[in-house]
């Protein structure tokens, strides 16, 4: 007989493992479900004739025929199987290395992190880690902020979050590593697909010296869609992010409006401004979406330094911010 998706599912962990490989990312549908069932009842609807709880008849077949288009039941037996014997790192919510501020996505939530390296980066206070990114077709400024601010933030004890393409996120990446210093990559495919292909050899040093992330399960190739996805990972494993270079329709700009949307901290270096490569930056410090930063003190100032969670630092953490961006961002209309 043919094997289900919930015979695979043995506890929440080896669910979420299967869901992992199954559904799509970021998807507000099956995160839901997975919110008010748990992965192993979520898998047996998946597998079932019946009602799922909050679809309608269409909508439940729709939702069905996209967990089971993926892979076969049996295909997917072989690969959990082959994970196990790679011995391939898994986390789920809960666990002892789980980042709690992932959870603030909820329904977004991912449904399992894939990792390989020092998960314990992951378990840091919120306020230990920076993200900084950008373009991918980073200009020598840019270049030499990115090297500036991941340096020093590194010395001063924070880990950099960035994604794995060229430009200021491989800047960032390499230049935490020559501080000393930890970073995270969180890739848009599986933690055992190199892309692109040029950082392998990067790749390799943050498995050693950091973390490799992913919500995907090995093998999975990183597209367009799983990028855009990335974005809300990589604002929400952070107090605040930080857009070094961005042009007007870089998708960096989307990890800085997650981040703007989960209530986190976005920071924006000034560029030139006969520079197409800075346009999208220097908007988010116009429009006020961005504190104006110009080096690692700024970006210290927009963090929450303030470990705690009560209700006074968070208070504090909203006036310094406001601070920051009023004494830096003067009114355009006395230009």
């Amino acid at each position: 007989m043919m094997t289900s998706l919930s015979s695979l599912a043995h506890d929440e962990r080896s669910a979420r493992t299967v869901l992992s490989i199954v559904a799509a990312p970021n998807d507000q549908t099956t995160g839901g479900l997975l919110g008010r069932v748990g992965a192993v009842e979520l898998l047996r609807l998946a597998d079932a004739d019946g009602a799922v709880p909050g679809l309608d008849q269409v909508a439940s077949a729709v939702w069905r025929e996209r967990l089971h288009a993926a892979n076969s039941p049996d295909a997917l037996a072989a690969q959990m199987e082959a994970f196990e014997q790679q011995g391939l790192q898994v986390l789920i919510p809960g666990e002892r290395d789980w980042p709690v501020s992932l959870n603030d996505l909820g329904e977004r939530t991912p449904y399992v992190l894939w990792t390989r390296g020092e998960t314990a980066l992951l378990a840091k206070p919120l306020a230990d880690r920076i993200t900084l990114t950008g373009a991918r077709a980073s200009t020598a400024y840019g270049d030499h902020m990115a090297i500036e601010l991941a340096s020093d933030l590194a010395l001063s004890g924070r880990a950099i979050v960035a994604g794995g393409a060229f430009g200021i996120e491989t800047v960032a990446h390499k230049s935490a590593l020559a501080s000393g210093g930890s970073t995270i990559a969180v890739l848009a495919g599986g933690i055992d697909r190199a892309y692109p292909a040029g950082n392998a050899d990067l790749f390799a040093r943050i498995e050693q010296h950091g973390l490799l992330v992913s919500e995907v399960a090995p093998g999975a190739a990183p597209t367009r869609q799983r990028f855009l996805d990335r974005g809300r990972i990589m604002a929400a494993l952070s107090s605040t992010t930080v857009i070094v270079e961005a042009g007007a329709r870089s998708g960096s700009l989307r990890v800085a409006d997650e981040a703007a949307e989960l209530g986190r901290a976005v920071g924006a270096v000034p560029g030139p401004v006969t520079s197409a490569a800075s346009t999208g930056s220097n908007l988010l410090i116009q429009d006020r979406r961005a504190g104006l930063v110009t080096g690692a003190d700024d970006v210290l100032l927009l963090a929450d330094e303030d470990k705690s969670n009560d209700h006074h630092a968070e208070l504090s953490r909203a006036f310094r911010i406001a601070a920051a961006c009023d004494r830096r961002l003067p009114d355009s209309r006395g230009l």
